[in-house]
């Protein structure tokens, strides 16, 4: 299992992807509001996605697990 982590504290804004989507490595997966800006949050690695841990409005700490892919 790959895990993904937030880069930055913040708000998420936004998800783009859903559970079962199939993601390459460099896509965009969701979007982290932080200091009034927005920072998309890309996957390192391709994979499927097996479960969302946050949603919008949420608030992210800094290496904080959002994201599991299979």
């Amino acid at each position: 299992m790959i895990q993904i982590e937030a880069v930055v504290s913040g708000h998420v804004c936004a998800v783009d992807v859903a559970v079962g989507a199939t993601i390459a490595a460099g896509d965009a997966v969701m979007m982290i509001e932080s200091m009034k800006m927005e920072i998309p949050l890309e996957s390192e690695h391709a994979g499927v996605v097996k479960a969302i841990l946050v949603q919008p409005g949420d608030a992210v700490a800094e290496g904080q697990v959002v994201m599991e892919l299979v």
